[in-house]
């Protein structure tokens, strides 16, 4: 195996629920959390495909929802 293929991440989110992958020995960049998943790069990214479907910003999506609504 390669370095890169022994290389261990996690999933990280933000407040806009986007999805990024992150180095696992690191501590998570200023504004996100962890999102429950750690593996191979791979594997994360295989992760971020799978739930996130909808890659507009949280806030876009709730205005969008909203005029739904309302209209």
């Amino acid at each position: 195996m390669s370095d890169e293929e022994d290389r261990r991440y996690r999933v990280v989110l933000n407040h806009e629920e986007q999805y990024s992958i992150w180095p696992e020995h690191r501590e998570n960049p200023a504004g996100w959390r962890d999102a429950g998943k750690a593996g191979t790069k791979d594997e994360c990214l295989a992760y971020v495909s799978e739930v996130w479907t909808d890659m507009r910003p949280l806030s876009l999506r709730v205005r969008t929802e909203a005029r739904a609504d309302a209209g």
